[in-house]
């Protein structure tokens, strides 16, 4: 069992760029060390949100699907802010 996030992000009716705009703004208003559960779906979201929060500085903790036997779903990616 993982450890409750600080804060948590739904993402999943927002397109790209808009899922990681949100997702930055998020990240910028936390304090070194709180974590950050973003609930996200699509191809490029999956991709580009994880990749762009690492690029920052930040740590990707998990990226796991909501659903064991759904890859292609609702992801939840856990992030730790630097």
């Amino acid at each position: 069992m993982t450890e409750k996030a600080n804060y948590y992000l739904d993402i999943t009716s927002e397109l790209c760029p808009m899922t990681f705009v949100r997702t930055k703004l998020l990240v910028e208003r936390m304090a070194p060390g709180e974590t950050l559960e973003v609930r996200l779906q699509g191809i490029e979201p999956l991709t580009n949100v994880p990749k762009s929060v690492s690029e920052l500085g930040h740590i990707v903790e998990s990226l796991t699907p909501e659903n064991d036997d759904d890859s292609t779903g609702v992801h939840r990616l856990i992030i730790r802010k630097k």
